[in-house]
């Protein structure tokens, strides 16, 4: 990874710190998007000691917000000469239904749209810096979920579960679409489910979910060992022009029958680029 240039959200905690370190210390210059200073700074520092000297850079930016998904990814992209990966981890899980001021779904806004949009604005310099990799992290949670194409935004009944669920099937597809039209470009997606691992993750959620969490995270794995396959599909040769799959524990696996939906791909992939506002203003989003 020496010389290496690695986007990461969700990088101040958890899996998405664990990887961010790996790929450092295997030579990658890391570049992250962070909520908040105060753990951009305390992941900065964990960075430059792990591999000082090479430029690691931290974002702000509230990706559960469009505008500001856009806004940091297209920072990115003019501040970056090249990009090798991308790796979308950032994610949560709601008890309450929470409405961003852009009209979304929240478990909807950070855990799909930011990755649709971090991936579109930075991939013209994927493409003109490859081969090079888009990894997404999704769940096993997605097995059991479904897609209402008429209520992406969960407004008819709510859910922090299925919620959660449906924004991983919406990961599984949306790296599935985005690897059939980055076909030919060298630039090639994939996701992975990590496992139950003990994070932050759900600490937040609120309700009874933040309740139980505690307690089902005694038996969950180490983020070390949940972060092993992002950094094994961000780096591993192994995957070199391996594109569309979903993996666990670093071996292929092959989801539910929604999440090989290709039909199901094509919809949700229209319904994010109208919710970008790309097809009201004409925009090609492929």
């Amino acid at each position: 990874m020496q010389g290496k240039a690695i986007v990461v959200t969700g990088a101040t905690s958890g899996i998405g710190e664990v990887a961010a370190l790996e790929l450092a210390r295997a030579g990658a210059r890391i570049v992250f998007v962070a909520r908040d200073a105060g753990r951009a700074e305390a992941t900065l520092g964990k960075l430059e000691a792990a591999a000082p000297g090479i430029g690691h850079r931290a974002h702000l930016a509230d990706l559960s917000s469009m505008a500001d998904t856009r806004r940091v990814g297209n920072a990115i992209a003019v501040a970056e000469p090249r990009i090798d990966a991308l790796i979308n981890n950032a994610g949560a899980m709601f008890s309450d239904r929470l409405v961003t001021s852009e009209g979304l779904e929240r478990t909807f806004a950070l855990n799909h749209m930011s990755y649709f949009l971090l991936a579109a604005a930075l991939r013209e310099r994927l493409a003109t810096s490859g081969p090079t990799r888009i990894v997404s992290t999704a769940s096993d949670a997605h097995r059991g979920a479904s897609l209402d194409f008429d209520d992406l935004q969960s407004s008819k009944g709510y859910s922090g579960w299925k919620a959660y669920g449906s924004s991983m099937l919406a990961n599984i597809l949306f790296t599935r679409e985005l690897a059939r039209r980055l076909g030919g470009t060298g630039v090639t997606a994939n996701c992975l489910h990590p496992g139950f691992v003990a994070t932050r993750f759900g600490d937040s959620a609120g309700g009874w979910t933040s309740r139980l969490i505690p307690w089902a995270k005694m038996f969950a794995i180490s983020p070390e060992r949940g972060a092993d396959t992002i950094v094994y599909l961000a780096s591993s040769p192994e995957v070199q022009g391996v594109t569309g799959e979903c993996f666990v524990k670093r071996k292929i696996e092959r989801p539910s029958a929604a999440a090989r939906d290709d039909e199901a791909a094509r919809r949700l992939w229209e319904a994010s680029e109208t919710l970008a506002g790309w097809r009201r203003r004409g925009v090609d989003g492929r």
